[in-house]
Formats: structure tokens, sequence, C-alpha cells
């Protein structure tokens, strides 16, 4: 008595060499692939990517042709983890528990790329994509960092000293000044993975006035200047201060401080 094969098992065809596998063999890899790591995918390479926050990023699995299975196993920084799935056997897709900015580029069947829109803070993590081939399994894995640029400001003190804070950049911002001067920068982290880092200029010479903050980051360099000029004068009512000095700023026309 002839017998098919039990789940799990493949006979052969008589007039084409592929073989012949039992649908539910079939159904049960596909859920193994979907919920677990294979320590039998041999590896096409670890990537480092950054990406600015607010862009959108495109990360490619490993170029092979025949695919019979495609799977997205995302492990973002902030909430659980997620994958995307594609049987080429039944021309169908899955996702479980990946938001809408991620998603595949293009059709799966004709390019597996992903893509994340609106890249933000949260979506920094790992991203595996895995790929089963007639020429074997394939894994690659991306290490995802997000650049977050900083905001340069500007300003002079209550003694008339140049002060330049790179606020809220990711990773943190190095801050140097075009004369030569006395500086230590300060750097306070926030809840959210971003750093501001605060500098303050004092010249070695006293006839120092027009100063130039840079602003050295991963996602772009920044710089601007500004000068706090300090002479006698009276200080305006409003502030409170006293009546011996003014200090003018390029970037507040007439700013009061009491100590210039």
């Amino acid at each position: 008595q002839m017998r098919g094969p039990k789940s799990g098992q493949c006979k052969k065809n008589k007039h084409d060499s592929r073989p012949i596998c039992n649908s539910r063999a079939m159904s049960d890899i596909a859920v193994h692939l979907l919920t677990r790591p294979s320590p039998s995918f041999s590896p096409s390479g670890n990537k480092r990517v950054s990406v600015t926050v607010g862009n959108s990023s495109v990360l490619t699995c490993p170029p092979k042709s025949n695919r019979t299975m495609v799977t997205w196993k995302i492990s973002p920084r902030v909430g659980g983890p997620c994958t995307l799935g594609y049987r080429t056997d039944q021309n169908k897709t899955d996702r479980t528990n990946c938001s809408d900015s991620m998603n595949w580029k293009f059709r799966p069947d004709q390019d597996p790329a992903l893509e994340i829109r609106q890249v933000e803070i949260a979506h920094e993590g790992n991203y595996i994509c895995e790929v089963v081939s007639t020429e074997g399994n394939f894994h690659t894995t991306y290490h995802l960092t997000v650049l977050v640029p900083p905001r340069l400001t500007l300003y002079c003190d209550d003694h008339g000293n140049p002060v330049c804070e790179a606020v809220a950049g990711k990773p943190a911002a190095r801050i140097s000044w075009v004369l030569e001067s006395s500086f230590t920068p300060r750097e306070e982290g926030h809840d959210n993975g971003t750093v501001t880092v605060v500098s303050k200029f004092t010249a070695y010479s006293s006839n120092v006035t027009n100063t130039t903050c840079f602003v050295s980051h991963p996602a772009g360099n920044q710089s601007n200047s500004i000068v706090c000029l300090c002479t006698g004068g009276f200080v305006g009512s409003g502030f409170g201060f006293d009546r011996n000095s003014i200090c003018v700023s390029e970037t507040s026309f007439i700013t009061d401080f009491p100590f210039c």
C-alpha cells in the first residue's frame, strides 16, 4: 500500500528532480522562521547604519535569487520586537507588531528591502533580514543608529562672556571656538538619549569682542558669531540690574548685564 510522506518529509517526483513536500511541513517551517532565530543561517555581514531623525532609511536583504521565504526580525530600542515575513509559494506577506512606519519598500517578491519612514529615536536597534533560497539560508544584520542634530544657541552671560550651547543632540556634539580661549564644556543628558553641551568662552585677551562658536556633529556642522561688548552706561530698569555697565550682543541688540 502506497503511503504519502509524513509531516516534515518529502518524496521525489518521477518526472521532476525537485522534491514534493507535505504542505503541513512547509507551514511548520514558516512558523519556525517567523517566531524563532535560526542558527543554521549563514551570515552575509553585520552592518552599522546611521540615519538622521526625520529622514527615511532603506535596508536591503542578501541578494539571493530563487528566494522561497524572507523574514525581517526587528528589535527596536523602544517597544517590543516585530516581524515582517513573505512566502513565495503562497505569495503572502505577514506582519506582527510592526508600526505603520515600517514596511516593504517594493513588492517583496521582487525586492524584499525594508523601508523605515520618518525615522525616530525609538527606531534605533537591530534589524535582521533572513532569506531562505535554493542556494541556502542567509541573513544580514543591521545596527541602526539615529542621529539628532543639536540646536545651536549663542548668547552673552551676566559677565559678558559668550556662551555656546548645542542643545539636545545625539550623540553629544563637540564645541570649539575660532579664537584661543579657556573653556570647559559641560554636558547634560536627557531621558530620550540626547545630550546638551554648554561651553563658555573666556578670552586670554581682554580686547576680544567678536567670537565664533563651531559645533561639530555627525548630522552636520554649524557655526555662529556674537559680539559681547561691555561699555559704561545705564542698565535698563526693567532688568533690575546695576547702573555700571551695558553689554551689547550682535543677536539681541542691547543686552543688559550687571558685571561685564
